[in-house]
């Protein structure tokens, strides 16, 4: 589940609230061992989520860097590469 939460500092244009959100949500989903919570645990589970999108969110905001923003679609293209020779897709 984990695979999906990917680096949101230092990119232009910055992370957007959807993909801090979709990253705590994959860390909440990841730390209870469920993708959908039962009725029960559905409260907890989506206060979890926006607790870790609010921490998130600030901990982007405070972040300072001397280092270039990352592009995008450069990262995309090396990320695709190295699992192109990971996978064997090359």
């Amino acid at each position: 589940m984990c695979r999906n939460i990917r680096t949101l500092h230092n990119f232009a244009p910055p992370a957007t609230q959807d993909e801090i959100a979709a990253a705590a949500l994959q860390y909440v989903r990841k730390i209870s061992g469920t993708t959908k919570p039962s009725a029960a645990n559905a409260a907890a589970f989506e206060r979890a989520v926006a607790a870790v999108t609010a921490a998130s969110a600030q901990l982007l905001d405070e972040l300072v860097t001397s280092a270039p923003p990352k592009d995008r679609e450069v990262e995309a293209a090396k990320a695709k590469a190295r699992a192109a020779v990971r996978y064997g897709n090359a």
